[in-house]
């Protein structure tokens, strides 16, 4: 008997019982799907949060304050880091203190901190509200800022400019926008030259932000940014800053930088010995090592857990070839007493096992990359071709391996007990 015959009988068995052969494949088909849409689930996490992290800039270290508040905003301002350096602190440590922009200043120095390549102070207002000709909207974030921050958060222009220095250094009310703003305020209206005001203050906008897209339950585009002291003296006042974002020079230079930023804020805070720091760096290359690693056990482990399933549908398809044998044993009396071979018998249900669980593995697929096109819980999947191989692999392996025992034992039956069987 060659393989086409084996092959043909293989399928009419099959085809004798199709409801029990459509259960059978579900098992498999629900065990494959799980696997790959688990696995393409954490994946798209990993690069959601993987690309959440990239756009706050590669090189990038922020460093923020533990205190909640007070400490002053360094006496005024004097320029984008550019002079009027501030009191060094190198005393012993009395009471934390928050940054300043005198902070900014030191780290900006190229003899404290030669691996630094910009340093931009940071000071936040939330939902302020702007309003253009009767549209009003309450924008999460305005930032005030140098335009260095641009290129250190990763948020280039996508129509008009940015602001400069000298419009940082005469404090003038000029604002960058992002989509989420333009669109509320101005619709198709080109924004760029019009001017808006924001809690009552007239800001200029010279440009929109490029979309960057949400991060979680935070609009990334529903910002705006402007000159650090125009927000002090609008929005915030001159008190501490909520943030100094620092970018290294290089990629392989990030972790110096911060050693750097370290040595100069420990001394211009007099923190010694083994006293606990007033503040907090957050390192971006480091972060996104550590995410992407914990991100990757979840998704084993996600892979795992659904690999059960599977298991589960092996154990299926041995339970049925078990009860199709003994529905059969007397056909296999009769096969093998006119003369068919063992291999022939052990050949057929072994192609019936791996039919079943190809066929439901290539189901599982099919419903596993169509269901990683809607988005899960804001996550969009995303699949993983070697999960899809390895679910497909698998669960061929399941029907060989699982069918082994019911093909054996129907190829061992010997021909007159099979004969006899009622």
């Amino acid at each position: 008997m060659n393989t086409l015959e084996v092959l043909r009988f293989a399928v009419r068995g099959l085809m004798a019982n199709k409801m029990r052969s459509t259960l059978t494949t579900l098992g498999i088909l629900i065990g494959v799907a799980a696997v790959i849409l688990l696995v393409a689930f954490g994946e798209g996490a990993s690069q959601q949060i993987q690309g959440n992290i990239q756009r706050l800039g590669a090189n990038s270290l922020t460093v923020s304050s533990t205190t909640s508040g007070g400490g002053g905003g360094g006496g005024g301002f004097a320029g984008p880091l550019g002079g009027g350096g501030g009191q060094q602190n190198t005393g012993p440590r009395t009471q934390a203190k928050d940054l300043t922009v005198d902070d900014a200043r030191a780290l900006a120095d190229k003899a404290n901190a030669p691996s630094v390549r910009s340093v931009s102070p940071v000071v936040t207002a939330q939902n302020q509200t702007a309003t253009y000709e009767g549209a009003s909207h309450a924008v999460q974030q305005v930032v005030g800022t140098y335009p260095s921050y641009f290129e250190a958060s990763n948020k280039p222009v996508a129509q008009g400019t940015y602001f400069f220095n000298e419009d940082v250094l005469a404090a003038r009310k000029v604002i960058v926008i992002g989509q989420t703003v333009a669109e509320n305020l101005f619709g198709e209206v080109n924004p760029v030259g019009k001017q808006i005001n924001v809690t009552g203050v007239p800001f200029t906008v010279v440009g929109v932000l490029k979309e960057s897209g949400s991060s979680g339950f935070q609009d990334g585009d529903d910002l705006a940014i402007a000159p650090l002291p125009a927000v002090q003296q609008s929005l915030t006042g001159f008190g501490p800053l909520g943030q100094i974002v620092v970018q290294a020079t290089g990629a392989d230079t990030v972790n110096t930088a911060q050693d750097e930023i370290t040595q100069v804020l420990n001394q211009r805070h007099g923190i010694t010995g083994t006293a606990a720091a007033d503040y907090r760096i957050l390192n971006q290359a480091t972060l996104q090592e550590t995410v992407g690693a914990a991100i990757g056990t979840f998704t084993v482990l996600l892979g795992a857990v659904a690999a059960i399933s599977l298991l589960v549908g092996g154990i299926g398809i041995t339970n049925i070839m078990l009860v199709t044998v003994t529905e059969r044993t007397r056909e296999i009396g009769i096969r093998k007493a006119i003369g068919a071979p063992r291999s022939a018998i052990l050949g057929q249900f072994l192609a019936e096992a791996t039919m079943l669980s190809l066929f439901g593995g290539l189901l599982g697929v099919t419903v596993a990359v169509i269901g990683a096109q809607f988005t899960i819980a804001g996550i969009t999947p995303s699949v993983v071709p070697s999960s899809v191989a390895l679910a497909l692999g698998v669960s061929v392996a399941i029907g060989l391996f699982f069918g082994s025992y019911p093909a054996n034992r129907a190829a061992k039956l010997r021909p007159i007990e099979a004969l006899r069987f009622e």
